[in-house]
């Protein structure tokens, strides 16, 4: 493992969000087998998610930030506070901005912007939004190795990297399954599916790049992912999780999920 060391921060970047994004891709590909998804099991994959992204946020994103900004001699809540807080206002600002319209309602619920663009690009760029943070999050880890070539740090991007990719599976399918019920041809219902999460290599790259070429922002920006992904967990993933039936395993989910990644971050970071 000691090769990765010697490759370029954005390239490993983007080596690990190409990752995610091929999982994500994997799990679109269960429309192909399944036309329906059932909405308990669509509860504990939303769950899951969720638990996944709120654990990723403490232990790969804000604990390190903490840490490295108390190494520096700073004090530590400020930058992850600052970078929390402007993570969660920069998505604030893009739901609002942005026309998007979830799954399951009337074309009249759209967020955003009002705008004429049809239901399928608006439901799309729904789901879009979800995997900026993602990508964003893992850019930034791997971008860390810049100015910490160290094995811890390489592990902790890769745990996080890994745990993206598994809760980005049943993202997928959850994703695009619910496409093939809105009407969507499987095939097109992939794309979107699919198509979903090519930005988070745009994401992970953009953020390694950042902090490559300016370190002393490496806490702000771990923190800044943490808020956004904190935004998205509460603004999307929970609430979807709780409608209709089957709520009780949205909570396992979130449970399972969080529990999984904090096993991984420990255990490999």
């Amino acid at each position: 493992m000691d090769i990765l060391l010697e490759i370029d921060p954005v390239i490993l970047a983007l080596m690990a969000t190409l990752f995610t994004w091929g999982v994500t891709a994997m799990g679109s590909s269960m429309v192909f087998f399944f036309k329906t998804l059932n909405k308990k099991i669509l509860n504990l994959m939303l769950g899951f998610a969720a638990g996944v992204m709120i654990a990723a946020s403490f232990w790969s994103l804000l604990k390190p930030a903490i840490e490295m900004s108390e190494t520096n001699g700073g004090i530590g809540w400020i930058p992850a506070l600052t970078g929390f807080l402007a993570g969660g206002a920069f998505l604030f600002i893009i739901d609002r901005t942005l026309p998007h319209l979830h799954l399951g309602l009337a074309r009249d619920k759209a967020e955003g912007i009002k705008t004429t663009w049809n239901r399928s690009i608006l439901l799309v760029l729904a789901i879009t939004l979800h995997n900026i943070p993602e990508g964003l999050a893992v850019g930034v880890a791997f971008g860390a190795l810049a100015n910490n070539p160290d094995m811890g740090v390489l592990t902790g991007a890769l745990a996080l990297a890994i745990g993206i990719g598994l809760q980005n599976f049943p993202e997928g399918a959850a994703v695009s399954i619910p496409l093939r019920r809105e009407g969507f041809t499987r095939r097109k219902a992939f794309n979107y599916g699919q198509l979903s999460g090519a930005v988070e290599p745009i994401a992970g790259v953009v953020g390694a790049y950042l902090v490559t070429v300016m370190t002393p922002i490496l806490p702000y920006a771990l923190s800044f992912a943490a808020g956004a992904m904190i935004f998205v967990v509460a603004e999307e993933l929970i609430p979807e999780s709780q409608t209709g039936d089957g709520t009780d395993l949205s909570t396992i989910g979130v449970m399972l999920g969080f529990a999984v990644m904090m096993v991984l971050d420990v255990a490999l970071g």
